[in-house]
């Protein structure tokens, strides 16, 4: 990519991070209200342990809390904000031509407003993360191993891209779709059971665990996650990292594969 190209989809993503900007007290509010849940869910797995030396597949009460606790930053780290939703009303209404005429990679561009919404959103949402860690704090167990945070911070932007492309490729099939709720609502249901989000994945069964680490809906939570706890460990670390950047390469081609097909589809249509 040419200086002039880079500085092009810059100036998107600043121009992205000044609209973001605007809903900051929204951002706020939501991740302030976020802390809801995982009480809730402090709660719940304090019954299930039922005292603090019990395990569940290797977690004790404390390993379980601390990893909701990087369930939530992580989640607040990578997950899109209605990227799809928008992406799709542009599509339905007609809006992409504006963007057609224009000597712009669609991909880019919604990649640079994504990521100016991701800095915008973990500026004002970290301190609520931040408070939450301090007061959980003897459940926090950081690893020591330097080498363990530049991994985990590798697995944890390969997350931000996997979601992003998923969110992306779902609102591609506004070319083909009236309305994408409900294929957005099947396929999250089954991101929000298999991704870790309810529970950390090695919990499952084997014979499962074995089958979903294949799919992205792991990566996009709990791979990242497991990195930072240490509970991957060489081989498997490895080969989950590759996997991991393998679902980022294919769905970045699937999103261009998507684009190319609906806009001739949408220039059949229109016109």
């Amino acid at each position: 990519m040419s200086a002039a190209a880079l500085s092009k989809y810059l100036r998107v993503a600043n121009i992205g991070m000044q609209n973001t900007f605007v809903y900051r007290w929204n951002f706020l509010a939501r991740a302030s209200f976020g802390i809801v849940p995982l009480v809730g869910t402090v709660f719940i797995w304090r019954a299930i342990f039922g005292s603090r030396e019990d395990t569940v597949a290797g977690y004790d009460f404390a390993t379980m809390v601390f990893y909701f606790l990087c369930v939530m930053l992580v989640e607040n780290l990578v997950s899109p904000a209605e990227d799809d939703w928008q992406i799709a009303a542009e599509i339905r209404e007609g809006q992409i031509s504006a963007l057609l005429i224009k000597p712009m990679n669609h991909l880019l561009y919604r990649t640079g407003l994504f990521l100016s919404a991701r800095v915008v959103y973990a500026m004002v949402t970290l301190p609520i993360v931040g408070l939450l860690f301090w007061w959980y704090r003897e459940y926090v167990q950081l690893p020591s191993d330097p080498v363990t945070w530049v991994l985990a911070g590798v697995s944890v932007a390969m997350a931000a891209f996997i979601q992003f492309f998923i969110a992306y490729a779902l609102a591609m099939m506004a070319f083909w779709v009236l309305e994408i709720s409900t294929l957005v609502f099947i396929f999250y249901s089954f991101e929000y059971f298999l991704s870790g989000h309810m529970f950390p994945v090695d919990v499952m069964p084997q014979w499962l665990q074995d089958t979903i680490r294949w799919l992205p809906f792991p990566y996009e939570l709990y791979f990242p996650v497991a990195v930072f706890l240490e509970r991957v460990k060489g081989e498997a670390l490895w080969s989950g990292l590759a996997i991991q950047a393998a679902w980022v390469l294919l769905m970045a081609l699937l999103c261009r594969w998507l684009w190319r097909r609906g806009v001739q589809r949408y220039e059949a249509v229109g016109g």
